[in-house]
């Protein structure tokens, strides 16, 4: 187990990394990929991104200020409201997911491709039977367009 938790340490910090490239931290990081998919209401990005409610306010707040979101009118609801990337946050979202995903593929360059195979087999079902959210994508299902471009 000391290898996942050590692996933990690599990706965090290639995302870090890619995110400081991007001028990104790496929470703004995480919000611009969970909103490539979709717009999400406060609550459920909270959930999702496992912030108290004071902290996702904030990190919403500076992402905005920074062009990268926007808060709508949730039409189910309008007394709620959703976060939504703008198009300047869909570009960089895009493509700093890309960047992201292509860094944290080279760690596994020293494997042969049933071992890479393996590996993502194994980390699959981690994930599933500790029921992560499954908030970014897979690779294979590239990268969607984002509401307004």
């Amino acid at each position: 187990m000391s290898a996942l938790v050590r692996s933990t340490f690599l990706v965090n910090a290639v995302y870090a990394e890619s995110g400081r490239e991007y001028g990104l931290t790496p929470q703004q990081g995480q919000l611009l990929c969970v909103l490539m998919a979709q717009p999400y209401g406060m609550g459920e990005l909270g959930t999702m991104l496992r912030l108290a409610k004071s902290s996702l306010t904030g990190l919403v707040d500076r992402t905005e200020r920074n062009g990268l979101v926007r808060r709508e009118t949730d039409p189910r609801d309008t007394r709620a409201v959703r976060v939504a990337l703008t198009p300047r946050g869909g570009r960089l979202a895009r493509e700093f997911y890309t960047e992201t995903c292509r860094r944290v593929e080279t760690l596994s360059e020293g494997l042969e491709d049933a071992e890479r195979d393996t590996l993502a087999a194994l980390l699959g079902r981690v994930v599933l039977d500790n029921k992560a959210p499954m908030i970014f994508l897979e690779p294979d299902e590239g990268v969607p367009p984002t509401p307004g471009n």
